[in-house]
C-alpha cells in the first residue's frame, strides 16, 4: 500500500499551488518515519559514528575536509541531515555500510588522560592503542590520577545503555586513603556527603586492608557523578591516595597488565548488556 502526503502538512488536500514534496509511504520505509509522517533523518557526522566507521569528533573532520560524499555529492557540514539506511554515504570513494561492532578494555595507567589528544602535552590514552583502534569511543572516563578498567567501543547504543545513570550498572573501585578507616566513617559514605550542590554517596563500602596510617577500601557506585570519589573524600579531608576500577558490572579486570589492552568476548559483552538491564 502507498499513501502520497505533502511533507509539511500531513495529506492535505492536493492543489497544484499546495503540494511542493511528495513522500512515498511504503511497507519498506514505514518504520523509518518520524510520528510527524516524514522519513527521519540524523546528522551526517552522527550518522558515520551510528555505523561505527570513526567516533563523532573523526567525522567531523572528515566532512570539513570535503572527503564524504552523500548520494554522490560533496558534503562539508557535519550536520547535514540524512537517512542512515536510505541514502548513499562514501568517505574517500569507499561505501559506508554497518562496521563490525568492536568492543575493548584497557587498564589505564596513572598518568594518561582519556582524550585522543592533549593541548597540554600529557599522554593520551590513544597512545596505547593499535592504529585501528584510535577512533573507538571510550565508555565514560578515568581521571588522569586513576587507573583501571576503561571500555571502548564503536558501539554506540551499548556504550549508552552502560553510562546512562538510569542503568544503575554497578561500578567497583579500590581506593587507597591517606587515614584510617572506621565503621563511622563507611555508614557516613553511605549515607552520602554534601560537596557543593551534590550528595555523593556510595551504593557499598568495606575496608579491604589497612596499614599503620592508610587504608584501601573497596567502593561500589552505582551512580557516578564527576569526580564522584576524590570528590567525596575531600569533602571529608581524607586523601586519596590511589583510586582504581577493578569492575564494571560483573566484567573484572582480573590480571590484565597494566597499560594492555584486549577485546571483550561476546560473553562479557552480553553479561554487561544483561547487567545493566537488572
Amino acid at each position: 500500500m502507498e499513501v502520497a502526503c505533502e511533507a509539511t502538512s500531513n495529506c492535505t488536500q492536493f492543489g497544484a499551488t499546495k503540494v511542493r514534496t511528495i513522500v512515498k509511504v511504503t511497507a519498506s520505509n514505514r518504520k523509518h518515519m518520524s510520528p510527524t509522517g516524514s522519513l527521519s533523518r540524523t546528522g551526517l557526522a552522527r550518522a558515520l559514528s551510528k555505523l561505527g566507521y570513526c567516533s563523532r569528533s573523526a567525522a567531523r573532520k572528515l566532512i570539513t575536509e570535503g572527503r564524504v560524499r552523500v548520494n554522490g555529492s560533496i558534503e562539508r557540514d557535519p550536520e547535514t541531515p540524512v537517512r542512515i539506511t536510505k541514502d548513499r554515504l562514501e568517505v574517500d570513494g569507499e561505501k559506508i555500510t554497518g562496521a563490525r561492532k568492536i568492543y575493548i578494555m584497557l587498564n589505564k595507567p596513572r598518568g594518561i588522560v582519556t582524550t585522543a589528544s592533549d593541548e597540554r602535552g600529557r599522554d593520551p590514552v590513544y597512545s596505547l592503542f593499535k592504529q585501528q583502534d584510535k577512533w573507538l569511543a571510550p565508555v565514560g572516563r578515568l581521571d588522569k590520577a586513576s587507573e583501571g578498567l576503561l571500555l571502548f567501543t564503536n558501539d554506540s547504543a551499548w556504550a549508552t545503555g552502560i553510562t546512562t545513570p538510569e542503568s544503575h550498572l554497578d561500578k567497583t573501585y579500590h581506593v587507597q586513603i591517606g587515614s584510617l578507616a572506621d565503621d563511622r566513617l563507611l555508614q557516613r559514605l553511605r549515607a552520602g556527603v554534601r560537596e557543593s550542590r551534590d550528595i555523593l554517596k556510595v551504593k557499598r563500602a568495606s575496608v579491604l586492608r589497612c596499614g599503620q596510617k592508610n587504608c584501601w577500601i573497596e567502593i561500589v557506585l552505582d551512580e557516578g557523578k564527576n569526580r564522584h570519589i576524590r570528590r567525596m573524600f575531600a569533602a571529608l579531608g581524607i586523601e586519596v591516595l590511589r583510586l582504581i576500577r577493578v569492575a564494571i558490572g560483573e566484567l573484572r579486570l582480573d590480571e590484565l597488565p597494566k597499560g594492555e589492552v584486549r577485546d571483550l568476548t561476546p560473553q562479557e559483552v552480553k553479561k554487561l548488556l544483561r547487567s545493566e538491564r537488572k
